[in-house]
């Protein structure tokens, strides 16, 4: 057997793996082959989507000391490349996985890369008998982490596998395994940043059950340690009870003095209760304390009145561990309620999590919990393809971008004069209420839908409660033909709505189709898990970058199970502007500057009492200030007009980031990139053997070509061949439909040599052409339906043209003849 002939794989097979082997690591639960890093970049084009292969890693081994606590990373290679060759992509993996020990291999020896510099070299050349061992890589690694026996005991304590069926991600690993070496090695504050959408909550369980169950805190008696688990919505905390938390029934309970268990609404109406174990009597409103581990919203266990603080019934020194999700709401105002809870339990372990820490000079998290000790950005997340990615669309009503005044002594509908002054697109739905504008907004929404998916989620954030319920009523008269015998097609979701309230766990149920457009201002800005929600329609001025990174996070879920890989981001206020902000994705950012006298929170973030109710989901107003004076807002009916002024749809790029200039001149430069002449680029394409692969390298460096046809259709240029699209927006050639370039290609009467079913075969690939394009025709599965299923079975049909070799010339000289510049 020549080595140097074996394939990568052969290498791994014969050569690394029994190296590894016979170095004392196990098969089933130490040695991990090919093992998923990123699941590759999900890439929008047009109305479609599809993962970036090329944006997919793999390891080809990852080394754990046990499940879920990795040691190195091993990059293999071809025999007849250099033992070193892989030592690059083991370095970033290894980075990946937060290890410092990675192994590149040809199947002759392996470079042993050492980042804790055990022996004093960094990197050194090992045979295959020297491969370390699983115990003298831990010891190495241990000794680096400065650990006593005692951290060590706690750090590589077992995750929780019997119980849950999820594997962790890497960037979970990393999360979980840094939050509980850190914890296990003295730190009492931890601050871990997470995008929306990439499992914090999966995150605290598997933090929570390990230094549960591990000998941390081994001076407790029994070794019994006692965990809060704080959020400040109900949904949190139900959503979390009978999901992730869902392993620790039975020493789990909820602190709720009212709680009736989690309410469910079936699509009749039908409201079912789920029990849950309530730590709280109802009678007595005494808390049982023999459970383990709580769950609570901060405002159940608060109050203004001391017997109405349920927390005190503890003492400060009760629980040991407590977990807060979402703790930029609250935590981080020094005055707020969850600081006091948090104060009054200072002798506990607290983990703060977040997608959106807050920072101010007068708010902070990191003063609180320190430095984030780990951040996984929507960026990472995104390019990872771990979260879905976006495209937007942004409308300017003519009222919003050049202003409106009212005439000379006008009034609104209630009577009121309205002041004399420009009307913004800042006052509209807070000084300044146009009917016309809300049917504008609802007619928008509904021709996206009609155009796209009349049924998928959509959540419009309003700019409070009175919006909100004019949204939904502009939506549902605006869908009326669904909403006449599905009521329910449309609903207003706030924190005064009861009814609507209860709808949620229906809107965010992947299984019930109602509702499907929900309203709402701040109740669903967070915490709400719309995992198939496709449709983001902004209406509200949004300055707050901590508020916008919430609200985008209500899209950002991946279900391909399901359907949903990407969404979309229907801006009316130009709030997508924040995605330029250079601080989108970056570490804690200051996001105000409060001044001397003025409020320490952003006008536009999340103040003052944190829960079930936002700042803005307040009851309506009426149109008169209280005790008479000016008017909250003027109310202006259909005597003042509003249209779309312009619109404009943008995609991310290959790099990740909104397209700024028009489609077309954006595919124009990234094409003559490429190509620098006309004559280069049809040189290309005839060179290509496969013009679907072509299309696919052009896709890849930033051509976006289906998105391209949509906007062109749009035009009237539809059934165009990507050639005669690149042609007429890069060259300006004019183009022909593909319907002509096969009529032509049969004029011509090329294939005379061909037997009759041959030809009949041709003709079929052309209409075939005519109909869905060039990768169908190329396609290996393209004889597997019809017409050509009515010719013969796909080998019949090859025979027909004398053998595979004979039939993929025909199809060359098909090609040649589509593209040839005769028929241009």
């Amino acid at each position: 057997m020549d080595k140097k002939s074996l394939s990568e794989s052969d290498i791994s097979d014969k050569y690394i793996r029994p190296a590894i082997v016979n170095a004392g690591w196990h098969t089933l639960d130490q040695i991990y082959a090919q093992y998923p890093l990123r699941a590759g970049r999900v890439v929008v084009r047009g109305k479609t989507a599809k993962r970036d292969q090329t944006t997919v890693l793999f390891a080809d081994f990852v080394l754990f000391l046990k499940p879920n606590i990795p040691l190195a990373v091993i990059e293999a290679k071809k025999s007849r490349l250099s033992v070193r060759a892989g030592m690059q992509q083991a370095i970033n993996y290894a980075e990946l996985l937060d290890v410092p020990f990675c192994f590149a291999s040809n199947g002759d020896g392996f470079v042993f890369r050492d980042a804790t510099l055990a022996t004093g070299l960094l990197e050194q050349n090992l045979t295959l008998d020297e491969f370390p061992s699983p115990q003298e890589l831990w010891s190495r690694y241990c000794k680096w982490k400065g650990w006593s026996a005692e951290v060590q005991s706690v750090a590589a304590f077992d995750y929780a596998l019997a119980t849950t069926a999820k594997t962790p991600r890497y960037y979970q690993l990393n999360a979980i395994n840094r939050t509980v070496e850190a914890i296990a090695s003295g730190q009492n504050r931890v601050l871990l940043v997470m995008a929306t959408g990439t499992g914090k909550t999966y995150t605290a369980f598997q933090i929570i059950h390990r230094l549960w169950k591990s000998p941390w805190r081994a001076d407790k008696p029994n070794g019994q340690k006692r965990i809060l688990f704080l959020a400040d919505r109900n949904i949190l905390i139900d959503q979390t009870m009978v999901n992730d938390f869902r392993p620790f029934k039975g020493a789990m309970a909820k602190l709720s003095p009212n709680a009736k268990g989690i309410e469910r609404v079936d699509d009749q109406g039908t409201v079912t209760v789920e029990d849950v174990e309530l730590a709280v009597n109802k009678t007595t409103k005494l808390v049982d304390k023999s459970y383990e581990i709580y769950l609570s919203l901060y405002q159940a266990v608060s109050g203004t009145e001391e017997e109405q603080n349920i927390y005190k019934q503890f003492s400060p020194d009760f629980f040991d561990l407590i977990v807060v999700d979402e703790c930029h709401r609250g935590s981080a105002d020094e005055d707020s309620a969850w600081r006091e809870i948090l104060t009054y339990f200072a002798s506990a372990t607290q983990v703060g999590l977040t997608a959106t820490p807050k920072e101010t000079k007068e708010i902070s998290n990191s003063d609180y919990f320190g430095a984030p000790l780990y951040t996984y950005s929507l960026k990472q997340g995104i390019e990872d393809g771990y979260l879905a990615p976006y495209k937007v669309i942004r409308v300017d009503l003519d009222k919003d971008a050049f202003g409106w005044r009212p005439t000379a002594g006008m009034t609104d509908k209630h009577g009121n004069l309205i002041e004399d002054r420009i009307y913004t697109g800042a006052d509209m739905n807070r000084k300044l209420v146009l009917e016309k504008r809300d049917e504008a907004v609802a007619a928008k929404i509904t021709e996206y839908l009609k155009a796209t998916h009349r049924h998928a989620k959509t959540i419009v954030f309003c700019e409070d409660i009175d919006h909100a319920a004019r949204m939904r009523q502009a939506l549902s008269n605006a869908n009326a033909d669904i909403c006449a015998n599905n009521p329910k097609y449309v609903v207003q979701i706030t924190g005064d709505n009861p009814e609507g309230k209860r709808e949620l766990d229906n809107f965010i149920d992947p299984e019930k189709t109602y509702p499907v457009i929900a309203t709402t201002s701040k109740l669903m800005s967070t915490g709400v898990d719309a995992q198939t929600c496709k449709l983001i329609v902004l209406d509200q001025n949004i300055k707050s970058m901590t508020l916008f990174k919430q609200i985008i996070g209500r899209g950002t879920r991946l279900r391909e199970d399901l359907g949903k890989t990407w969404f979309t981001i229907l801006d009316f206020k130009r709030a997508t502007e924040l995605f330029a902000d250079k601080d989108f994705d970056g570490e804690p950012v200051q996001i105000y500057e409060p001044k001397p006298g003025q409020p320490v929170a952003p006008p536009d973030a999340p103040a003052g009492a944190p829960g079930d109710t936002g700042p803005n989901d307040l009851p309506p107003l009426g149109p008169f200030a209280p005790g008479g004076g000016e008017p909250k807002k003027y109310v202006v009916g259909g005597m003042v007009t509003v249209a779309v002024a312009r619109e404009r749809v943008q995609y991310l790029n290959a790099q990740g980031q909104l397209i700024t200039e028009s489609l077309r001149d954006y595919t124009r430069i990234n094409l003559t990139k490429q190509y620098d002449s006309l004559d280069k680029f049809l040189q290309a394409w005839s060179d290509a053997d496969r013009k679907a692969v072509l299309l696919q390298e052009l896709e890849g460096q930033g051509v976006l070509i289906e998105a391209l046809s949509e906007e062109l259709a749009h035009s009237g240029l539809t059934n165009l061949d990507p050639f005669d699209l690149l042609l007429y927006v890069a060259y300006n050639m004019p183009p022909l439909t593909r319907r002509e370039r096969a009529s032509r290609v049969k004029k011509r009467n090329v294939f005379t040599q061909y037997g009759p079913v041959a030809r009949k075969v041709i003709d079929a690939l052309l209409d075939k052409y005519a109909d869905e394009g060039i990768a169908t025709i190329e396609a290996d599965t393209v004889f597997n339906v019809q017409p050509f299923t009515d010719i013969g079975r796909p080998g019949e049909i090859i025979k027909s043209f004398g053998g595979r070799p004979q039939y993929l010339d025909a199809l060359q000289t098909l090609e040649r003849e589509l593209y040839s510049t005769s028929a241009m």
